[in-house]
């Protein structure tokens, strides 16, 4: 799975985007579901996104995960204030070093497009969630604005339409599956469950 772009990468740093996300993005991804148990942030970069989940939702035990060791660090840095409920691992999304039905939700914030084999992500993710857990997320679209933030540094990437993302969860065993385009079609929020049990007859 390729790292972030050097441009992305110091966008995301910043202190105006971290406060904006803070304020708008997250809220707009969590849809105002509250977060409690085992919850699993993938491509997690710096941590800026990880803090803000453990500060707004105590109740959940976070463990964040991205592939390049450098953000790793500087996400271990940011979050050791917060304590045992909040740990970084280095991960590749597309072989996640976790056993099956791990987590209650899994989040990807702005990093499913540095993944060029997505839909083995995806599958991880149906993987590593309980039965019943919920994916939550947003990224950049298949648009020219999107394309043109990459070709600055020729970062590898893989930008979906969100019908192809729509697709792509369906195809991976996710259900109730909603694919919501904002920020005039630049960017698309997403949300799936896992199929829960299903319920055995009562005698």
């Amino acid at each position: 799975m390729p790292v972030m772009s050097k441009v992305e990468a110091a966008f995301c740093r910043s202190a105006p985007w971290r406060g904006f996300t803070a304020r708008v993005v997250m809220p707009w991804v969590l849809r105002g579901q509250d977060l409690t148990g085992d919850v699993l942030e993938v491509g997690a970069g710096a941590g800026a996104n990880t803090a803000v989940l453990a500060r707004t939702h105590p109740a959940a035990t976070i463990t964040a995960t991205d592939i390049d060791p450098a953000m790793v660090t500087a996400a271990r840095r940011r979050v050791a204030h917060l304590g045992a409920g909040v740990t970084v691992e280095e991960a590749d999304t597309t072989a996640l070093p976790f056993d099956d039905d791990s987590f209650d939700t899994a989040i990807g914030l702005l990093m499913l497009h540095h993944v060029i084999d997505w839909e083995a992500a995806l599958g991880e993710l149906a993987r590593v969630l309980r039965p019943g857990g919920r994916l939550l997320g947003y990224d950049l679209t298949a648009t020219r604005g999107a394309g043109a933030i990459h070709l600055v540094d020729r970062s590898p990437h893989q930008l979906l339409h969100p019908a192809q993302l729509r697709d792509g969860l369906a195809a991976a065993g996710f259900a109730d599956i909603d694919v919501t385009a904002g920020l005039a079609g630049l960017v698309a929020r997403f949300h799936a469950t896992t199929p829960a049990p299903a319920k055995e007859n009562q005698p």
